[in-house]
């Protein structure tokens, strides 16, 4: 190797002294470049301005890797939109955490709490937590003409978040809850209203088995609908007045509490925070509380849910394989196309690991060039599903009717960085062929 300084600062005569500044300022910068890159540009251009055997080989594996990249962006957007969605849907029926009565069962018959122990056990300065408020639910049953209908009458408090049920309106307005009078307003789902053939405006009887049996009469004002059957079915918003006069229950009594917190995925966290504030022991109105998350209220869905994960693991990883392995043949067969350069280069006393690094760059080269095409097909495929929906769904089997997208840049920078270093690591083991290459052979390879 050159001895870069002496090469530059060398004493110059005066006859030659421009001569000798540009020879020196050309060889210090072609020593200072990185040659293995220099190379692999040029076999590049060169590749694309001629009629090379691998340029076919070559297009096809850029082809897969860009299908790959597109298909591992579709697929991670449409299965975490279904997963938020879905899980959407079940925190607006009943947030992410419940305080209800120990002794409560599994039906909508609960014993009640006192409202005011969010002020005992300090909820509202818990860092995390996002909103408070009550309810109450009761069973009952509709009548309509010939029509009957078995439903929960959930009743809310002026308190109460109307922000996921303003999404999912398709008919009618929200009503507003008084602290002094009781209001006969509620809103009903479009699957109750389709099977009792009711809209805005009707009023319906409501009648509640319990002793003596009792009836209220409603008013509608709004219709919902969240494709989440499961729910749509069950339950209608009204005044929680109702239910208090109906359990004879004071205005201070509630079925529980429901609790929104900042991010889902510190809801294991949050519910064992409230839980130490809340306490498990009897307090003095003879109640003990339990604290749920909607984790543990709904498992079956959430342990669905979890199970998409799964199979985005599965695409992704066979994928991968499929995008990996065509790079691994491509590079072998530009190999195998410069093994006469190989040769020379060898001759010359080039290292192997620069040679290797060479085919590197040409493959680095190529993985870019398939990721960005991958990303502005996947990207522009999503982003038009997101805008107009074209894909639609069966809402009774998905609870959905379009296909939902979930676009996360972080997500999409981590599939394009790890498919680069991934690939490019399979492909360091036939990149390892070269150091097997004779000089002398190569040369004469026809």
């Amino acid at each position: 190797m050159f001895d870069r300084k002496k090469l530059f600062f060398r004493q110059k005569t005066k006859r030659s002294r421009y001569n000798y500044y540009i020879c020196d300022y050309r060889l210090y910068h072609l020593l200072e470049m990185n040659t293995e890159l220099f190379i692999a540009r040029r076999i590049i251009s060169e590749r694309q301005k001629g009629n090379k055997i691998s340029r076919p080989i070559v297009t096809i594996a850029v082809v897969g890797i860009a299908l790959g990249i597109a298909a591992m962006i579709i697929s991670t957007a449409t299965v975490t939109g279904f997963k938020n969605q879905i899980r959407d849907k079940v925190i607006g029926f009943g947030s992410h955490i419940q305080i209800l009565n120990y002794d409560s069962n599994t039906s909508f018959e609960t014993s009640p709490i006192n409202k005011n122990i969010k002020d005992k056990a300090g909820l509202n300065s818990i860092r995390g937590i996002n909103h408070i408020q009550v309810y109450a639910t009761k069973a009952g049953i509709i009548q309509t003409g010939k029509e009957i209908q078995g439903v929960v009458l959930k009743g809310i408090d002026h308190d109460f978040d109307w922000s996921f049920f303003e999404k999912t309106l398709v008919e009618g307005n929200i009503f507003q809850i008084y602290d002094s009078i009781r209001i006969n307003q509620v809103i009903i789902s479009k699957h109750i209203g389709d099977l009792l053939h009711l809209k805005t405006g009707d009023s319906f009887l409501m009648y509640f088995i319990q002793d003596p049996p009792r009836m209220r009469k409603f008013n509608i004002t709004g219709i919902y609908e969240t494709s989440f059957e499961e729910f749509d079915k069950l339950f209608i918003l009204s005044d929680i007045k109702h239910v208090q006069s109906l359990n004879n229950w004071n205005k201070d009594q509630v079925s529980g509490l429901e609790i929104s917190i900042d991010r889902f995925d510190d809801i294991d966290n949050m519910t064992w925070t409230i839980r130490d504030s809340v306490g498990f022991d009897i307090n003095e109105n003879g109640e003990r509380l339990q604290v749920l998350s909607i984790v543990e209220k709904h498992p079956q869905i959430f342990d669905w849910l979890n199970l998409q994960n799964m199979n985005v693991w599965i695409i992704l990883i066979l994928i991968f394989l499929v995008a990996g392995f065509n790079m691994v043949s491509s590079l072998l067969i530009l190999i195998l196309e410069r093994t006469n350069m190989i040769g020379i280069l060898k001759a010359l006393g080039t290292k192997s690991w620069s040679i290797r690094k060479v085919f590197l760059y040409q493959a680095a080269f190529l993985i870019g060039n398939g990721l960005f095409w991958g990303n502005v097909i996947g990207i522009g495929l999503c982003f038009l599903q997101y805008k107009f929906g074209i894909v639609k769904l069966d809402q009774s089997s998905y609870y959905l009717t379009e296909v939902p997208i979930n676009l996360n840049l972080i997500t999409i920078l981590t599939l394009n960085l790890g498919i680069l270093f991934l690939t490019l690591l399979m492909l360091l083991v036939p990149s390892h062929l070269i150091s097997r290459i004779s000089p002398v052979k190569a040369i004469r390879f026809n």
